[in-house]
């Protein structure tokens, strides 16, 4: 089998010295697909199943500790011979890019791992939303990989030079880059992040044209794509999270869209720098920019420098971001208390059991 460098794709001297520190017999590989319970992963000789051990799923305290596309792991083999290779430990990630698992519940679930660049995809049909692209830059800076606005579908857009002002106003510090299906404008620029041992992602709601961008710079069509609906609206065709190494070099992480993006941490700090900077100069530290006397944020929006929507939207997203620490942190404590649980059978148990040691110990 042919050998091939895993700096290629991404391997960098941090996960190497991190990876030193376990046992020698195991080998580097890095997850390539994640289908539930059964993983994807890339190794010096090739691609092959893998899945984590035993003692992995006993460890693991919620889900976000599991492997992810993009992860570096360390497996019991560097070659796919019979059956599944075994993930022993998952190495610290140097980003990602998170959001609230559907449902109810409140664990967090990783979109992609140890990415350089997000490219936030947005059509320029009916998929266009500024609050929805706030939230995507929001999650994109908590990720610590850089955020880059990718929009479709231009031909699509008879009012481009309208919507791009609209952009550049909420997209602070951030790339713009504008992209047609039907001609290669726009493709050149996207290739300058795409270097050897560098990883991008490509984040967006459905049907987007995400699949066929990565068709195109991969130079193949590797992806399903589809015909965009007679409603303007897109097709769902990704399925599930995948890496693709790229012909060049450096690898691409195709991601299913999201009908809906919960957080589960944002730097507002970043995605909202002009609000923020205005808070500073409002006369109250705490002031909420409401009906205060002398804030600085009412008063941009009155002299039409700020829109009301950009702030409505700041509001909501400080709110879902608080709501979310504070169950990010009944999570984490309900995940101890199962872990007593598993451990004694019972919370009774375990507080009889400490009852019992203090009365021991008094008697000493």
């Amino acid at each position: 089998m042919n050998k091939f460098s895993l700096h290629d794709i991404g391997l960098c001297e941090r996960f190497v010295q991190e990876a030193a520190m376990y046992e020698k017999s195991l080998h580097l590989a890095r997850i390539s697909v994640q289908h539930r319970d059964i993983y994807q992963v890339i190794t010096q000789y090739g691609e092959f199943p893998a899945e984590v051990s035993g003692k992995f799923i006993y460890r693991a305290s919620a889900a976000e500790n599991y492997p992810a596309v993009g992860d570096w792991v360390l497996v019991d083999r560097s070659e796919g011979v019979s059956g599944n290779a075994i993930i022993h430990h998952v190495l610290t990630r140097k980003s990602s890019f998170e959001r609230k698992a559907a449902g109810t519940g409140y664990e967090c679930q990783v979109v992609a791992a140890n990415i350089d660049t997000v490219f936030i995809c947005m059509s320029l049909n009916n998929d266009y939303n500024l609050r929805r692209l706030e939230r995507y830059l929001s999650i994109a800076w908590e990720s610590r990989a850089t955020p880059v606005i990718v929009l479709t579908k231009s031909d699509l857009c008879s009012d481009l030079g309208q919507k791009l002002p609209e952009i550049e106003a909420v997209a602070l510090g951030v790339d713009v880059l504008v992209t047609s299906s039907l001609s290669k404008d726009g493709y050149d620029n996207i290739k300058q992040y795409l270097q050897p041992g560098k990883t991008v992602a490509f984040i967006g709601s459905s049907g987007v044209g995400k699949s066929t961008l990565i068709n195109k710079l991969l130079g193949n069509e590797v992806l399903a794509t589809q015909e965009i609906r007679a409603d303007d609206k897109g097709r769902h065709t990704t399925t599930h999270r995948q890496l693709l190494v790229l012909p060049g070099g450096g690898v691409v992480i195709d991601t299913p869209g999201m009908r809906e993006l919960q957080i589960a941490g944002a730097d507002l700090s970043s995605s909202f720098a002009d609000i923020e900077e205005l808070a500073a100069h409002c006369r109250f530290n705490d002031c909420r920019h409401e009906s205060e006397p002398q804030c600085a944020v009412r008063k941009a929006i009155a002299e039409g420098t700020l829109s009301f929507q950009r702030l409505e939207s700041y509001k909501k997203l400080q709110k879902e971001l608080t709501f979310a620490e504070r169950k990010s942190t009944m999570s984490l404590q309900q995940a101890q208390k199962q872990k007593i649980i598993d451990m004694m059978g019972s919370l009774k148990t375990c507080r009889q059991m400490q009852a019992f040691n203090r009365k021991n110990k008094g008697n000493k």
